[in-house]
C-alpha cells in the first residue's frame, strides 16, 4: 500500500509520512493468531501536517499525541492487508475529524409569544390537575 493517504479533497499524506508496525494480534484465533503478525500499528507525526490545519490537529488532538505523533491501530481482520486498510481508514478519519472547521456559533434566540402563551396555559392545565387532588384521600 505505497499510495498517499487522502483526508480530505484538498489534503494527502505522502505514504513516506505514514509509519506501520506489525505484531500479532490477541484473541482467538489458535495456530494463525500466534504465527502471524496480522496486527497493525499506523502512525503519523501530526507536526508534518500542512499549516492551515497543524494547529488545530495539535490542539484537538493533544490527548492522543506521545510526542506529536498520533498512533492507530487495527487489528480486527484476519489478513494483515485488511488491518492495513482498516489502520489506514481509522487514520483518515480522525485527522478529518479533527481538520473540520469549528462549528458557527449559535445565534440566540427567543421563544415566540405562542410558545410562551402555550407554555403558560399547560403550566396553568397541570397547576389545576394537581389542585384537584388534594385532599381526596383524606380517611
Amino acid at each position: 500500500m505505497p499510495d498517499d493517504l487522502v483526508v480530505t479533497d484538498g489534503w494527502a499524506i505522502p505514504a513516506g509520512d505514514l509509519h506501520e508496525r506489525f505484531s500479532r494480534s490477541s484473541g482467538p484465533g489458535g495456530q494463525g493468531v500466534n504465527t502471524t503478525d496480522s496486527r497493525v500499528e499506523l502512525s503519523y507525526d501530526v507536526t508534518r501536517a500542512p499549516a492551515r490545519v497543524r494547529a488545530r490537529l495539535l490542539d484537538r488532538l493533544a490527548g492522543r499525541l506521545v510526542d506529536g505523533v498520533l498512533t492507530v491501530t487495527a487489528s480486527e481482520h484476519r489478513a494483515q492487508l485488511d488491518n492495513r486498510r482498516a489502520a489506514r481508514e481509522r487514520l483518515a478519519e480522525v485527522l478529518r475529524r479533527a481538520a473540520a472547521p469549528p462549528p458557527r456559533k449559535r445565534r440566540p434566540t427567543r421563544p415566540t409569544r405562542g410558545s410562551q402563551e402555550r407554555r403558560i396555559a399547560e403550566k396553568k392545565r397541570r397547576g389545576e390537575t394537581k389542585r384537584g387532588r388534594q385532599g381526596r384521600y383524606d380517611a
